[in-house]
């Protein structure tokens, strides 16, 4: 037990270095133009299809949970390559990421990182669902390993309250950053494929997940019938899936969430009480505020495993290692 908390300690300790190499405004010498390029692009991506903010926060959170953030889920090197992971099921804004890196590449080529443009992407999202604006340090560099079996490890709908914790800690996130961002999912939808085991055959006993409120599940299995199309989606926070709020929290409490892994937050004691330190008719004059903790959790995760200096490479393409 000694040796997993050194272990621990020293993981954490990398992530802080290297999150300490990061800056805000890291290229407004070398690519003056660079954020805002990004903004740009994911603006009008965003405007022809709303659900590609959710789908852009998602790539930041898959990109940074595999070798660090650091693109490499955006490599296209075959079919060991690690966007076809299982766990990356669903992930998409590739084609949104490869556009604003070939403007960037147009203004000032072989400066911009895939690795930041996708943090950039999820940031502008973020505020376009009407959601927080903030700051992103950059200075990241992309990856040279791309494999399907590094993600392996990816936390899963299906998890426990302990696995979800422990994979968080792992990278150096605590209990309050799972509660904030897995409250990300207050944008977005996912496919009925995700829902049959917790509707139709959840362990132990079958049957539905006894933590879905009774008169939620009657709604959920009418638009996911059993071995109805598992491609059908609907929104994973009822009621505000294009509104970046709390919303998504009070759906957690009340038996209300989508996600079987969004309802194991109401498991765990302190999860648990997390999710109530945010709701409350008292919370908005004495409790925390759910929007400045939620981009304090994303921008600790956006230095998960960064690499910096003289480590990676700047990518002329963000599928290819070139």
């Amino acid at each position: 037990m000694a040796l997993f908390y050194a272990l621990l300690f020293a993981l954490v300790f990398l992530i802080r270095y290297s999150a300490g190499q990061l800056k805000i405004g890291f290229y407004s010498e070398t690519c003056p133009e660079a954020e805002s390029i990004v903004s740009s692009v994911v603006q009008d991506a965003v405007v022809s299809d709303p659900n590609l903010a959710a789908v852009l926060l998602r790539l930041h959170f898959h990109d940074c949970f595999v070798e660090g953030c650091d693109g490499s889920i955006l490599i296209e090197n075959g079919p060991n390559a690690e966007k076809h992971a299982f766990g990356h099921q669903g992930v998409g804004g590739f084609e949104v990421v490869e556009k604003a890196k070939a403007r960037s590449e147009d203004a000032c080529p072989g400066v911009v990182s895939c690795a930041d443009i996708v943090a950039l992407a999820a940031r502008d999202a973020i505020a376009l669902s009407n959601g927080p604006s903030y700051q992103v340090p950059t200075g990241r560099r992309d990856g040279e390993v791309s494999n399907v079996t590094l993600a392996d490890d990816m936390p899963d709908v299906s998890d426990s309250i302990q696995q979800l914790k422990t994979k968080f800690l792992h990278k150096g996130l605590s209990e309050k950053d799972l509660v904030l961002l897995s409250a990300a999912h207050t944008i977005g939808t996912t496919a009925c494929f995700f829902m049959t085991k917790r509707l139709y055959n959840f362990f132990p006993g079958g049957g539905s997940d006894p933590g879905i409120n009774p008169s939620f599940v009657v709604e959920l299995k009418a638009t996911c019938p059993q071995n109805g199309d598992v491609n059908v989606r609907l929104p994973i926070d009822r009621g505000s899936e294009r509104v970046f709020d709390k919303q998504i929290l009070q759906n957690i409490k009340d038996g209300f969430a989508v996600l079987e892994s969004d309802s194991r937050l109401n498991d765990d004691i302190i999860t648990n009480a997390i999710i109530d330190s945010y709701l409350g008719i008292l919370n908005p004059i004495f409790g925390p505020s759910f929007e400045a903790d939620f981009v304090e959790s994303i921008v600790k995760m956006g230095h998960i495993g960064v690499k910096t200096g003289q480590q990676g490479h700047v990518r002329r393409l963000c599928a290819a290692f070139s």
